[in-house]
């Protein structure tokens, strides 16, 4: 059987890989010279920045893909367990070492707040129920009929998924500051924490069960391990061109047609684009007269925008741990400005990543490498980031000089940034969102763009924008559902 991949970020990849080893022919298409989708890499100048994702969870996902060849993974790709997790930083300057360590973690609650220690274990206690339900058992299950989320819904009902987020989490813990950083969670896949359904608090415990890992040689260096594999197994990869059409009779699909007028025939065709990208530009809005499709189509609501700045210094920051994460002073309100009122303001919130904390070989000898990614409104605020991504950029280091790295800007020696029009326009993102649409409960399980498509005869997807989700144990076990649909 023929199968065509559209698109090669991490779901694309294990698909691919998910289907040859069922023994299909398999044609992975990639529009760029390189594979990864949000997961490529930019060199410049002797730094190396990944572009995407760089908190690497549930490292069993990934080897699974090098098992189904009967390879080790270890002779691929090296992970690396962190010791720290995430190091949270307050308005107030004051800071929080977050990791496995349970005996540190409640010292350090108990600093901030002696009631919230119990409610902690209580939360964790919670969150385990749900990731029990959530991934274990529904992370690789097809949600393509209406009745299997009937039959789910009182257990959903019953772990709260009602309940957003942060108000799970507020239910358990009374502190602020602690509110915050156990309900940030959904932003690391483009949910609000006040509006994102609380089954998305099963990554609390998942980043537990699994520890937060770093690739060396970065994220980059898992898809390089992939393609070597692929190259391996046989899988024909096309670099550089562009699937324009997805050809179809009637209901059925029957290939894709390239940029360059090239036909390719296939009995199944997986998208790892984003879903709204191939229903409107491959497929000509075309729904086959389905007005529920088109309805729920039409109603979906996308995640945030991402402004990510890419920059090298000549000095190294010690004192920067591998991964940060900084709170504006405003968090509810900061939030609804970016999801609700589309709009920028200065009291912004930074995920900064320092790969070369871990691996010097991200960065010429003696110099440092960093991305910081912002949380921004996606395209439906027109905003013009030709004006507003300089302002952004030196927002951004005025804030990391006054938080914790002091005379960055005369340290910076290489930079670049991306803005949501990259998303959408070199990623096909709908509206440049950083991560499909958002995790709401109204977009979840069978309410998200399926992985069987409800319009087409041999069209799947993978992916951030159909179950179960944004981040990279979400698209990779959505290769998973593929694998029980596809015979």
């Amino acid at each position: 059987m023929n199968s065509i991949i559209i698109g090669s970020g991490f779901g694309g990849i294990a698909a691919a890989l998910r289907l040859k080893a069922k023994g299909h022919e398999v044609t992975l298409i990639e529009k760029h010279f390189d594979l990864g989708g949000r997961a490529r890499v930019f060199k410049r100048n002797g730094f190396v920045y990944d572009g995407g994702p760089t908190v690497i969870t549930a490292p069993f996902l990934i080897n699974e893909l090098f098992e189904l060849f009967k390879k080790d993974p270890k002779d691929y790709i090296k992970l690396s367990p962190l010791k720290i997790w995430y190091q949270f930083i307050f308005e107030d300057k004051t800071k929080f070492n977050y990791s496995g360590d349970e005996i540190e973690m409640k010292r350090q609650i108990e600093k901030i707040s002696k009631d919230d220690v119990k409610g902690y274990e209580k939360l964790v206690n919670f969150t385990k129920k749900i990731f029990d339900k959530g991934f274990t058992e529904l992370a690789d299950i097809p949600f393509d009929r209406p009745f299997v989320m009937m039959q789910q819904l009182p257990a959903l009902l019953k772990l709260k998924s009602y309940k957003s987020v942060y108000s799970l989490v507020s239910s358990y813990v009374k502190n602020e500051k602690l509110r915050r950083m156990f309900s940030m969670h959904p932003l690391l896949v483009g949910g609000n924490p006040f509006t994102t359904t609380s089954i998305y608090g099963l990554i609390l415990y998942l980043e537990k069960k699994w520890g937060i890992h770093y690739s060396m040689g970065g994220t980059g260096n898992i898809i390089k391990g992939l393609e070597k594999l692929m190259n391996e197994v046989g899988i024909k990869l096309i670099k550089g061109k562009e699937v324009t059409k997805i050809i179809k009779n009637k209901n059925k699909i029957n290939g894709i047609q390239l940029d360059n007028k090239t036909v390719i025939n296939a009995q199944n065709v997986i998208c790892n684009a984003d879903p709204p990208a191939v229903y409107e530009k491959m497929l000509d809005n075309e729904y086959n007269n389905s007005l529920f499709f088109k309805w729920k189509k039409n109603r979906m609501e996308y995640s945030m925008g991402l402004f990510v700045y890419y920059f090298g210094t000549k000095k190294t920051y010690e004192n920067v741990e591998h991964h940060t994460i900084k709170f504006g002073n405003k968090y509810k309100e900061h939030l609804d400005d970016i999801f609700n009122n589309k709009k920028l303001n200065n009291d912004i919130s930074y995920y900064l990543h320092r790969p070369s904390a871990t691996d010097t070989s991200m960065a010429p000898n003696g110099n440092d490498c960093f991305y910081v990614l912002v949380p921004v409104p996606n395209n439906q605020s027109k905003i013009d980031w030709t004006i507003e991504g300089e302002r952004m950029k030196n927002l951004v280091i005025e804030k990391m000089e006054n938080d914790l790295m002091p005379n960055l800007k005369e340290n910076i020696v290489e930079d670049f940034y991306l803005t949501p029009d990259y998303f959408e326009k070199d990623l096909n993102t709908k509206y440049g969102s950083g991560f499909s649409i958002q995790p709401k409960f109204s977009q979840s399980a069978y309410f998200r763009f399926h992985n069987k498509s409800e319009v087409y005869d041999g069209l799947y997807f993978v992916g951030a924008g159909t179950h179960p989700g944004a981040g990279v144990p979400g698209v990779l076990s959505s290769a998973k559902v593929l694998d029980k649909i596809i015979q």
